[in-house]
């Protein structure tokens, strides 16, 4: 079994990482509405950005144990800045515009139970904290 965790590190530390930020999600969300939100545990947003964790975590143990001068820590090190851009950009600003169209929807009343996701992306600070996470669990594993 002890083979099994050191042969699939490369995928189950990250998962690990993932299922922890999300369950985290949850209980943030508890503490700040009073109410259970299970469907956060799948959900994007929000701190801490479980995406920028996750490839982080990936590209620091690359970067660590195989070398920060092969090919494949250099593929993940780009896969990693493209996750934390879409994350703080893209994605968030979706999540912006999301908010404006189900407020004009709200005011117009034209689209009855349709309300579109406003949380999809992260601020800066939430993708740090997903990189600072992820950085100090790859150094970990």
């Amino acid at each position: 079994m002890k083979n099994f965790f050191i042969d699939y590190k490369y995928l189950i530390v990250p998962f690990f990482i993932w299922l922890g930020l999300q369950i985290l999600k949850v209980i943030l969300y508890k503490c700040n509405t009073k109410e259970w939100n299970w469907h956060r545990i799948t959900g994007a947003g929000g701190l801490i950005s479980s995406h920028s964790a996750v490839s982080t975590t990936l590209t620091t143990m690359i970067g660590k144990n195989i070398g920060m001068k092969s090919p494949l820590f250099a593929l993940s090190a780009i896969f990693t800045f493209i996750v934390m851009y879409d994350a703080a950009g893209i994605r968030r600003n979706v999540g912006e515009q999301a908010k404006i169209l189900n407020e004009m929807n709200k005011e117009r009343n034209e689209l009855k139970n349709v309300k579109l996701q406003e949380m999809t992306g992260h601020t800066p600070i939430q993708v740090f904290l997903g990189w600072l996470v992820g950085v100090l669990v790859g150094i970990l594993f």
